[in-house]
This record gives structure tokens, sequence and C-alpha cells, in this order.
């Protein structure tokens, strides 16, 4: 090493140290990317296992690159040429423009880093984390619109050290315009964190990660660029690399010596939550339980709760107030665990986390990897433990259906946008039947592409000629199917989990770790007490959700030929509803999607669901938040999918309470049954799809107290507020929903 790059090298070393502590020094590995960054000016692709230390890499970088760099190293990749400073000091022009100071003057000397990091957790750790090495750290997010101008100004004054983005600020059109020109020109430094994102190939590929050509386009020549992932194999780096355009890759070992892998294959989810009400104690410190659904996550949560443990639910529906301080608790290990969906993953970090179990396997080994790699990173030993279900296959080709569209629904929304005239997204879902959440995301990726632009009130069309590949989409469809089967794999394998793990990631290192439970046998008991056992079963045995009412209509339903806006009247709308329990719940989920799942036929009520039903009225009946007045009849809604099974249930209601059963709400020709992408086509489907025969709209009209209105599903919702509506304006004083099962 030359005499300007070991001094470099020694100013690095002092910045980790503030940065981490006293004792903390640069491996090798890391200084050879800093070096490749703040000397040569690169463009770097990190794929180093989960706890390597990458974000010491770029805030390491990002101290050198603003605050000067001592030696001679004055030719840069660039070609960055040696000038004489206004004291004689040697300076060099910068890719930018600017003095690069190389004798350690501490001059200012390049624009900010920006990191670009995809969650509100990691943003909140990289701000900490930037504070301890003296660098100072802001974000642009949806939460802070009123300080956008604040900030810009500091960031043109040269007082914001780092800026933190998530990667949908890159569309957001006032971002895009007003600020990301000025930024991308004045900046230091790019990071680009969980990189495999960018990947459509990833595991947890993220269209506007895309919109970083743009980005990378409007960089200055010679801005250095790092990519860091912990979960890309040779495919996907190959993709993020070819992106970044002539890169460095760095890639490194991805074992985990702290990491003490197992798997117990329990036969029902009354045995896992029984297991975990027996040994969480047991294992070390804090640490994370992951479910696959919320509701998982809630019924975890609370039943643990139950049994003396302090814990907390982390979910995509949790508020950013909530996240915040539950992050806080279990950073300061004031709860055992947190119990979390994968809201709460890439970049959070809890350096002595001490274990991770996951409840239901992620459909991806790749992603197991990211998700294990939480725990251990400052501590000799963690536990990482997977309980598997049967369950788990549902959830995934529940995930698996939500990939990009079919080409006649892509070519639908071209269609439906024009170039001058935006449409939000609300205003394109009675048009294209697709769920919200799907349809933003083939519209962002018809953004990178070029066919649409998202500008102020909606997205517009381009004018662009735009190709579906579906034979990418196809391959990109058959490596999901592959990572399944591979998880599916890792927990049969007789052979080393870690070993599975990492040639899953093209490892080319790896070998068996001599931790895991194959390597040198069972560290974790399989027993699940009998205490322990009947007290989850007891749990998962109890039936009854609430079904929330409707309030107000779907938009843009004027637009289909469909009268229906805005609030719905009171005098038309439902009451709240019960269900027995949620198709994805760990009690009666498995029963319910049995009896009216996806592929489930029409069938008698079985009887432990008979028993449920009447339970769930007992409580609804008598409990603490009781119906409002005791039904005077049951209606059925007509069903010409299950018609046996309503109609049963139906009259099981009205015989075990006494209750008339008026009859049923007629399904028409065309009944609108079929699954719907959103509310606004569900509606659009179901408007005029039932009517009620005469003699049940006379027995209506007599009625004193709410009828209970019974169905097998609750999807939507918008059946039963369709069908309730109907009631009501039938004469019926109110109308009490009820039905098996609700999906979420």
């Amino acid at each position: 090493m030359s005499d300007d790059r070991a001094r470099v090298r020694e100013r690095a070393e002092a910045v980790l140290r503030r940065l981490a502590g006293e004792s903390a020094r640069l491996r090798d590995d890391q200084w050879r990317a800093i070096e490749a960054l703040v000397v040569e000016r690169r463009r770097v692709l990190c794929v180093q296992r989960t706890g390597w230390g990458k974000s010491a890499v770029y805030f390491v970088a990002t101290a050198l690159l603003r605050h000067g760099r001592p030696g001679g190293v004055a030719q840069g990749r660039h070609g960055g040429q040696v000038a004489q400073g206004r004291h004689g000091g040697q300076v060099a022009q910068g890719h930018n423009g600017g003095p690069v100071a190389l004798d350690g003057s501490g001059g200012t000397t390049c624009g900010p880093t920006v990191i670009v990091s995809p969650l509100l957790a990691l943003m909140r750790n990289q701000i900490e984390t930037a504070a301890r090495a003296g660098i100072r750290a802001r974000t642009i997010n949806s939460a802070n619109l009123d300080e956008w101008d604040e900030i810009t100004a500091e960031i043109a004054a040269g007082t914001v050290d780092v800026l933190l983005i998530s990667p949908e600020r890159l569309n957001n059109p006032d971002f895009r315009d007003g600020v990301l020109p000025r930024l991308a020109a004045t900046t230091g430094l790019l990071v680009v964190d969980e990189a495999h994102c960018i990947s459509d190939w990833g595991h947890d590929f993220r269209p506007d990660y895309r919109r970083l050509r743009t980005f990378l386009a409007g960089l200055p020549a010679g801005t250095p660029v790092l990519a860091t992932t912990a979960t890309a194999n040779a495919r996907v780096t190959e993709d993020v690399a070819e992106q970044l355009g002539d890169a460095l890759v760095l890639r490194g070992p991805l074992d985990r010596e702290s990491l003490r892998l197992t798997v117990l294959e329990l036969p029902s989810p009354a045995h896992r939550l029984g297991w975990l009400a027996d040994h969480l104690e047991r294992l070390p410190g804090s640490g994370i339980i992951y479910t696959l659904t919320v509701a998982a996550a809630g019924e975890t949560a609370e039943f643990l709760r139950s049994r003396g443990y302090t814990v907390a639910a982390y979910t995509g529906q949790s508020d950013d107030a909530q996240r915040r301080v539950i992050e806080r608790d279990l950073l300061d290990n004031k709860l055992k665990a947190v119990v979390a969906t994968s809201a709460l993953g890439m970049g959070f970090d809890k350096p002595d986390l001490g274990f991770v179990v996951h409840l239901g396997a992620p459909p991806s080994p790749i992603a197991y990897y990211q998700q294990v790699g939480r725990a251990g990173r400052a501590v000799a030993g963690a536990e990482v433990l997977l309980l598997p279900g049967a369950e788990d296959l549902a959830v995934w080709r529940y995930f698996a259906s939500l990939a990009f569209p079919p080409e006649e629904q892509v070519r639908a929304v071209l269609a439906a946008l024009s170039p001058d005239r935006p449409r939000s997204i609300p205003a394109l879902e009675p048009i294209v039947d697709l769920r919200r959440a799907r349809l933003e995301l083939m519209l962002k990726v018809l953004d990178v592409d070029g066919a649409v632009r998202r500008v102020r009130g909606g997205w517009i069309a381009t004018g662009q000629p735009w190709h579906y590949d579906a034979a990418r989409l196809r391959r990109v469809a058959e490596a999901r199917a592959a990572e399944q089967r591979a998880m599916l794999e890792y927990a049969a394998t007789d052979g080393c989990r870690m070993e599975f793990l990492r040639r899953c990631l093209d490892d080319p290192a790896a070998a068996p770790c001599g931790r895991c439970d194959r390597c040198v046998g069972p560290r974790l008991p399989a027993e699940v007490s009998a205490p322990g056992l009947a007290a989850a079963r007891a749990f998962l045995g109890r039936a009854g959700v609430e079904i929330p009412p409707k309030k107000l209509w779907p938009t843009g339903l004027d637009a289909v030929g469909v009268p229906l806006r805005g609030r719905i009247s009171p005098a038309e709308q439902a009451l709240p509803g019960r269900a027995v329990g949620r198709l994805a719940g760990l009690g009666w989920g498995a029963r319910l999607r049995a009896l009216v799942g996806p592929e489930a036929g029409d069938a008698e009520l079985p009887t432990d669901l008979a028993g449920a039903v009447i339970e769930v009225l007992r409580v609804w009946a008598h409990g603490d938040d009781r119906w409002p007045a005791r039904p005077v009849g049951v209606v059925a809604v007509g069903s010409r999918r299950r018609p046996r099974l309503v109609r049963g249930v139906a009259e099981l209601i009205a015989r075990t309470g006494r209750l008339p059963l008026l009859g049923e709400v007629s399904p028409g020709a065309t009944p609108g049954s079929g699954p719907r992408g959103n509310s606004a086509q569900r509606v659009r489907a179901l408007h005029g799809a039932f009517s009620v025969p005469a003699p049940l709209a006379a027995a209506l009209r007599d009625l004193t107290g709410p009828v209970l209105l019974v169905d097998d599903l609750v999807d939507s919702g918008w059946t039963m507020a369709v069908v309730a509506r109907l009631l009501r304006q039938a004469g019926a004083p109110a109308v009490l929903p009820f039905a098996l099962a609700v999906t979420v």
C-alpha cells in the first residue's frame, strides 16, 4: 500500500473508532470497499453477510469525502488533477468541480451522501448511527413534507452530511421534478441499501428501485456509488451490477458464525404456540418471532401475553408512532420478543438480538436468510428456529397471485390513460379489475418502462411503445416457484442448514457450519407440555371476529354507470357483524379454508363448526360487545356456489335461536359472485345482481327488530353491504351480518 493510501486508511480507522468504539478496526475487505469509493471514485457492489458492517463502510466513506482525506492520492480513477491550495496545501479537483483536500485540513470537499433505504425502521437506525460518528443526517419522507424546503436549503448550505430517502420518494412528482435533479448534481456519494430490490429476479423486487437509473444518469462523472446487499445470488448480483454500470463487485463468504439453525416439525398451530409458551423464556435475550400474516402476528402476540410474556405485535398495519415505541422497547430489552410480519425486516439493527423464530416458513430461503440475519450480530451465539406449518403453502399461493398481471389487464390500463388528463388509482379501479396494491405495482413497472408517468393528480400515458415481456415474466415466476421448493427442501434436508442457505445464495465458500441441528444434533427440545398445549388449543378454539360495516361507496362508480357515490346512508347501512374466524388465522383458519377457501365446493356444515357458530352467537348476545337488539328473523344470501352450506348455516341459526327463517335474497342470472380485484369492480358486479322476493319483502315490512343476514364468506365485504342495503330498502329495521369466515 502506498504511503498516501496508508494515510487515508489511518483517517478511516479514526472515523470508525468514533462510530463503533476504540476497539473497532476495519477489516481488509471493508477497507477495500472504502478505498474504491474514496480514492478511486468507483461504483461498488458489496454482497456481504448481514452483520459484516456495510453501514460502517458508507459512513466512513462519507466522513472522508465530506471532510477531506489525507495524503497525496491526487490522480483519481476519473482523472482528478492536483492543484495548489490557498495556503500551499495540496488539493485535487474533485469529480464535481469542488476541491478535494489531501492534507487532512478537514475542509468540506464533496456534496452529501444520499442513502436510498427501503424502510422507516432502517432510516431511524441509520440516523442514530450517523450521529455517533459526528455525521449529520436528515431524511425526506411523506411524514415531513413541511420540512422539505428547509432540508433542501440545508443541503445547499452544506450542513447536511447524509440524506436518507425511500425508493418510493424517487417517483414522487414533487420530489422527482423539484428536488432530485439538484440533489443528483451535488451528491458526493450515492448508497443503495438492500440493492437486491433493484432486480426483479430478487426475492423482494421493488419497482421504485428501478428509478435509480434516472438518479445514476444525473450524477456527475466520477461520483462514487455503493450498492449493498446480503441476499443476492449470482443472477441477482449480475443484474444489479449491470444496472450500476462498470461496478467493482466485492463478494464475501455468507456464513454467520453466531447463528445456530434449527427446524422443529410440529403437528398443528396449537403445538407451535404451545411450544413458544413453554420455551420462549429459555431463548437467549430478546428476539423476533416472524409470522406470515398480520392476523397470525396479532393472535400470537395476544396468546403469549396471556401466558405472561412481554411481547408486542409489529405489522404493516401498525402506525408509525406505535412502530417507533416497539422498536425502542426491543432495542432497550424491555420486550422478550416482537411478533412481526416482514414489515420489521431489512435494516433493523439490534446487535445483541438473541433469537429469531419463524412461525411459518417464508416462501424463499433467500428471504429467510435475510430475516434470520437480524440475530447474533454482536453476541457469541443466537438461536434461529423455523416452525413450519402445512398452512404455509396457502399463504405462499396468495402472495404469488399478486404477481405482475396478464397482458390484457395491462393493456386495459394503458387504454384507460390519456397523455393529458391524469387518472388517479381510485378512478382507474372501476375500469380495471385489479386489487389496488397490484394496480399500483403494475403502474410503477410501466412508469419505469416509460409507458406511463406519475404526475400531480394521478397517472398519464406517454404514448411510448411498450412490449409485454411474457417470456421474462414466466421465467421470474418459475424462479419464484423454485424458491418455494427450495424452502421445503431446507426444512427437510439431512445436510447442514447453513450450507444449504449459502448454496441458495451461490456462495462458493459454502461448507458445513458445525453448529446447526443437522451438524451437531438438536439443541432445542421438541416437546410441548400438556398445560401449554391445552392453553394454546383453548386460545385458538375461541371463535368470533367482527365484520365492520361499509360506510363509503368506492370512488368513480358513476363513470361505469353505477349511480352510487359518497357516504352510504345510515338508513341503508348494515350494523357491525360477526364471523367464526379468519381464513388466515391460526385457530379456525385451516378448517375454514377447507370449507370456504378458493378450492372448496359445496358441503354440509361440519359438527365442530356448527358448535362454533352457536358459540359466536351466544357471546354476541351476552358478551361485553353485544348486539344492540336481539334479531327477530334470519335471511340467507342466495349462493350459486355453496347453496347447501349457506342454507344449512341459516337453518341452524334459525332453529337454535327459535327464529323464523324468512327466506333468501335471490341471486340474478349474473350474480357477480366471482372474485373481483378491487372494491369498485366488486360493487359494479353486485349492483343489480340480487333481488328481494315479494314474500320476503312482505315479511320484512312487519318486523320490529334486526334480521341476521347469513353468508359463507366475507371477502371484500361488499356483498353484505349491497344485500343489507336491499333489505333496509325493503323495510328491515336493521341488518346484522353473520358469516363463517372473513378473508383477513
